[in-house]
């Protein structure tokens, strides 16, 4: 038998090494899993007690006294401040299969951001966001900051209907037109100058593809720019076209400058009805519109032409970010929407 040394093929090393980090990363996740409903009991228990305990400022009293001995026995991972994000989180999610279904995908880190949310609808829209699309705890922050549920067309709707939509998507899977759609959109990130034509928005967005469809949303694939229609020897172009894997139908856009105008539905309607008989393949939903405006929507017109009925979604865009005034009005409208939907919810509950 020879000393020589043997070296490991580089095959064998690389096989090895796959294999420990995939077992790190299960025993990780399981560990995470683990922690997460672990929290959730002992927030479940705490909980209970607090609700039992009828005296004034017992809650606090109890929570301050299991930190001083826990965090002797167990260590900084209980300390007051986080068996009060445990209490939240058992407050916010009261129902074990929400946070078994949760623990599996999202981290712990997912959920701190999520318990904090007052608005329980609000609350499961970026909870069901982050399970469909797997968003990280960055991404899921940005949409937060950037106030994606506001801007939904689903956050217009009814309470009972934004409980009925999150629903189906929970049981199915499935996203509807309303949970893609948005209103504005901010496309603070083409870089427009204060003066600019159609074509320099159009030229912008293809330079900065991938922002516009980070913004666009989940799903959205890039098909054709200036996409030419011939009809009756004249011919028509859809500004931009995409396609939308998660609702299994192509998107056109059409970008005006100004306001909203009665006649932009006309044209939109042409497209669509020439995309569904042309380019529509079997198993496809019909193509959906989104017509972007830089100037107001002009709602009531909007109203009356019964767009949504056309599958056509108008809405606003932002080429800078809102001065601190508008984030402002913003925030406050959307506190005020949480607020009515929250005396709502109270109302049907007495």
């Amino acid at each position: 038998m020879s000393g020589k040394s043997v070296e490991p093929t580089p095959q064998l090393l690389g096989d090895i090494r796959q294999l420990i980090e995939q077992s790190r990363q299960q025993l990780a996740s399981t560990v995470n899993s683990a922690l997460t409903l672990l929290y959730w009991h002992i927030g479940q228990r705490i909980r209970t007690e607090v609700l039992q305990g009828q005296r004034g400022g017992y809650g606090e009293r109890i929570v301050s006294a299991l930190a001083r001995q826990l965090e002797a026995e167990y260590g900084r991972g209980f300390s007051e401040k986080n068996l009060r994000h445990m209490l939240r989180f058992a407050e916010a999610f009261p129902d074990e299969p929400t946070v078994s279904a949760a623990r599996r995908q999202l981290s712990w880190t997912h959920l701190k951001a999520l318990i904090y949310i007052a608005d329980p609808l609000k609350r499961d829209f970026y909870l069901q966001m982050c399970q469909q699309e797997g968003w990280s705890t960055r991404t899921l922050q940005d949409r937060m900051d950037s106030q994606l549920f506001e801007r939904t067309a689903l956050s217009k709707q009814p309470a009972e209907l934004i409980a009925q939509e999150l629903a189906t998507l929970r049981q199915t899977g499935e996203i509807q037109p309303a949970l893609v759609l948005k209103d504005p959109y901010v496309l603070d990130f083409l870089g427009l100058q204060d003066r600019y034509v159609e074509k320099d928005l159009e030229d912008a967005i293809l330079r900065e593809l991938e922002g516009f469809l980070l913004e666009l949303g989940a799903g959205f694939s890039f098909v054709a720019r200036q996409k030419r229609i011939q009809l009756d020897q004249d011919d028509f172009y859809i500004d931009l076209l995409f396609y939308n894997r998660r609702l299994k139908r192509l998107v056109a856009i059409d970008l005006k400058l100004g306001d909203f105008k009665a006649e932009y539905k006309g044209q939109m309607e042409l497209y669509l009805r020439w995309l569904a008989k042309h380019e529509q393949e079997p198993g496809e939903a019909p193509p959906l519109g989104i017509i972007l405006c830089s100037g107001h929507k002009k709602r009531e017109q909007i109203e009356l032409l019964e767009l949504d009925a056309s599958g056509i979604h108008v809405a606003e865009y932002l080429t800078a970010l809102p001065s601190k005034e508008v984030l402002q009005a913003k925030l406050h409208e959307a506190i005020a929407l949480s607020r009515a939907r929250l005396d709502h919810r109270s109302g049907d509950e007495v």
